[in-house]
């Protein structure tokens, strides 16, 4: 099967589309945002949209590259500090669990499966995987998970922006003519091998974590001493923003009013309880405000490296957080709406 179709092209056309009306209009993050609001328009409209598909899973590993190229000796000796903070995610995912599945059980209406997998903050693949399996409608979950990290993703640039008055603008990184060729192979090669020897171990988010534990190594070891060009992080961000905006291809006026909506009214009550926790860690003095506002955002995995990385924040401590909660999430989770279904 050809890898250009018509309505990949077409996708891609959108998505530049986009990136060009942000840069118009001199709006926060224009190659992720962008795309991912042209591509939610025009699936609203109707557009027939096509993801980028493997490449753009590909394009992904880069992002775990980013992080893993930011773990030195020096940070790892660091680590220990993030403890305190750390010891309120379990917490985190408790109160979101709480208030969540009631939310979307009694107060939306959906079946027991479908109302849990909603409520959880985890990966949407892993999401998606455990509701099915579960009984859970897998269309109200992708939209609902997909408008969950449309709604941060969108509001958490313009609260940094306008709050912190965080550029966003600057460049993630070198130029790639300022990095040896041999250094940008060796992302490359990081990039790939980290993504496909995880995939096959079966490990969860493979396309970044995978890539992150390999340049670590890489990195702690000497062998990678750069993170990945800003014209890499720049496409990156371009084909993530496309994914998100196509999880939309198809909808329904139905499943627009009652999946999207359901998940635009939980995104805002998430980004609620995530400011009380922001709120707690800053006043406990365990991290930077927009390093604790990062962490603590239920948004998507990759988007929030992204935004990280553009931001200048502290990526082990930011990436940690969201690990934490991911693994907490994939490995409590099933458990705990076995016990409730019974």
């Amino acid at each position: 099967m050809r890898y250009f179709t018509k309505a990949r092209l077409a996708t891609f056309a959108i998505a530049a589309l986009g990136v060009a009306a942000f840069l118009l209009l001199h709006l926060p993050l224009p190659l992720l945002l962008g795309p991912m609001l042209g591509c939610l328009i025009a699936a609203f409209s109707g557009v027939n949209l096509q993801g980028p598909g493997k490449f753009g899973i590909f394009m992904r590993t880069f992002l775990g590259v980013a992080v893993g190229s930011s773990i030195t000796p020096a940070i790892l000796g660091e680590l220990q500090s993030f403890a305190g903070s750390l010891m309120f995610v379990p917490l985190y995912i408790t109160v979101i669990g709480a208030l969540g599945y009631p939310l979307f059980r009694y107060a939306f209406g959906f079946n027991h499966a479908t109302a849990w997998y909603s409520a959880m903050p985890g990966g949407l693949q892993d999401m998606l995987v455990f509701g099915e399996e579960a009984g859970g409608d897998v269309r109200a979950l992708s939209l609902i998970h997909a408008t969950r990290v449309l709604v941060v993703v969108t509001l958490a640039p313009l609260v940094m922006t306008a709050y912190w008055g965080v550029n966003l603008t600057r460049p993630p990184g070198v130029s790639a003519s300022e990095l040896a060729a041999s250094q940008i192979a060796l992302m490359v090669f990081a990039g790939f091998a980290g993504w496909q020897i995880a995939e096959r171990l079966g490990m969860f988010g493979a396309s970044i974590l995978g890539p992150m534990i390999l340049t670590a190594i890489l990195s702690v070891t000497g062998v990678i001493t750069h993170r990945p060009p800003a014209e890499i992080i720049w496409a990156a961000q371009f084909f993530i923003g496309i994914a998100v905006g196509v999880k939309y291809a198809g909808i329904t006026l139905r499943e627009l009013r009652i999946f999207v909506g359901a998940g635009a009214v939980y995104a805002l009550v998430l980004a609620l309880i995530s400011l009380g926790f922001i709120e707690v860690i800053h006043l406990l003095q365990l991290a930077p405000p927009m390093d604790a506002f990062l962490a603590y955002l239920p948004g998507g995995q990759a988007e929030m490296v992204v935004i990280a990385i553009l931001a200048g924040a502290d990526l082990a401590f930011v990436v940690s957080h969201h690990l934490l909660r991911i693994v907490l999430v994939i490995m409590i989770g099933p458990l705990v709406e076995r016990r409730l279904r019974r």
